[in-house]
């Protein structure tokens, strides 16, 4: 007979009160080794103090990513000449001349730069425009060139740089027809923060820097040249650029200056032939009608390569062939009428080079700030140097000259 299993069993009963002992005190200890873990278990690591000088590096960080603080050029006054320095030891960041042009600068941002002409049919013109474009290649940025529909309109000038500056353009290259004319648009420039530099007939105000060559300058050394060639005597005709043209007025004053300091030369006339190859042309056939003057004349010296060449087309209708004629600008049809013995030098004005070192100064400016150090840098200077006669033309137009 099967016993009933009861829990009166002493033995039994021993045995189930010591198996409740021991669950109590694992119960006790897992209870225990909770609280531990929860006592001793590390913290989330909190996140590292940052130090004063780690501080300053991340705020200077920043800082260098921020752009840079625009100047207010409203106050910059144009000046007629450049310093020596300027001329000859201020570092430029651009290396050669004409179409040999280059920089180490590229640009950090998407710029938009617009180069304006007074008008898109004169070589110097066309030559800031093809200056304009492998600046653009070379740094990295995007170049507009634009110029009056009516040549020389100084109100076209300004409409094309209000709708410029409401289009956003970074900044301006410009060659305006009046420096006094040109004021509301460049006031307008910088009341927007867009800086603006002057080739040529500066702005009277208000440009960052002015570059292009120091025309007084160029008068003088172009003069100088045809005087000592000549005999140190006879009859001298100016033909002049745009009366009250600021570079006009400034080239003609560096003639007459030095034609004072020659005093076997009488000057015969000075007439304005505006620029312009058929002007000057006519311009020499009436004066070459007045009596005596065929006969006394010795030097024209004219503002620009147009007016020397239109010079010598009366000359030769005229069968003088005995005539020294200068001009200015290192144009392709000057290179070719000094190779011919027509021209017997010119000045090489380089207006692809200068726009291109004008381009490269904004955008100098635009990345970091960096400044002209001094408002008037003429870019060539006497440190290219830019006198272009039969001795050095084959190398002139073979090597550096801008038209190429």
């Amino acid at each position: 007979m099967l016993k009933k299993f009861s829990s009166n069993n002493p033995k039994i009963k021993g045995g189930n009160m010591m198996k409740k002992a021991l669950s109590i005190l694992l119960v006790l200890l897992m209870a225990f080794s909770a609280v531990a873990c929860t006592a001793t278990a590390p913290a989330e690591p909190a996140a590292e103090a940052t130090t004063a000088p780690e501080a300053a590096a991340a705020e200077a960080a920043v800082e260098a990513t921020e752009a840079p603080v625009k100047v207010d050029f409203s106050q910059n006054q144009n000046v007629a000449r450049a310093s020596d320095a300027a001329k000859t030891t201020i570092e430029l960041p651009v290396v050669g001349i004409g179409s040999t042009i280059t920089t180490d600068v590229k640009a950090a941002g998407d710029y938009t730069i617009c180069v304006m002409t007074k008008n898109s049919t004169n070589p110097y013109m066309n030559g800031m425009w093809k200056g304009a474009e492998k600046a653009a290649a070379d740094l990295g940025i995007k170049v507009v060139t634009l110029a009056p529909a009516q040549q020389d309109s100084i109100e076209e000038q300004i409409a094309i740089m209000e709708a410029q500056i409401q289009q956003g353009v970074s900044a301006f290259v410009i060659h305006p027809s009046d420096s006094k004319g040109i004021m509301p648009a460049v006031d307008a420039a910088n009341e927007a923060g867009i800086p603006v530099i002057s080739i040529g007939t500066a702005s009277a105000s208000g440009s960052m820097m002015r570059t292009g060559v120091d025309y007084y300058e160029t008068g003088v050394v172009v003069a100088k040249y045809l005087f000592d060639m000549a005999g140190g005597e006879g009859g001298v005709i100016i033909l002049e650029g745009p009366p009250g043209a600021q570079n006009a007025e400034e080239r003609k004053a560096g003639v007459t200056d030095t034609l004072a300091q020659y005093p076997g030369y009488t000057l015969i006339d000075s007439q304005p032939a505006n620029f312009n190859r058929a002007q000057g042309m006519q311009v020499m056939e009436n004066l070459l009608q007045r009596e005596g003057v065929k006969d006394q004349l010795k030097i024209v010296i004219a503002a620009n390569d147009e007016m020397a060449l239109g010079a010598i087309q009366a000359l030769k209708a005229a069968g003088i062939t005995d005539v020294l004629v200068g001009g200015f600008d290192g144009s392709a049809d000057a290179s070719q009428a000094i190779k011919a013995g027509d021209l017997t030098v010119t000045y090489n004005t380089d207006p692809f080079g200068s726009t291109y070192y004008a381009i490269t100064m904004l955008v100098q400016y635009l990345d970091s700030g960096i400044l002209p150090a001094e408002y008037f840098i003429p870019f060539p200077s006497e440190r290219h140097k830019p006198l272009i006669d039969s001795s050095n033309i084959d190398d002139y137009i073979s090597n550096f000259a801008w038209f190429n």
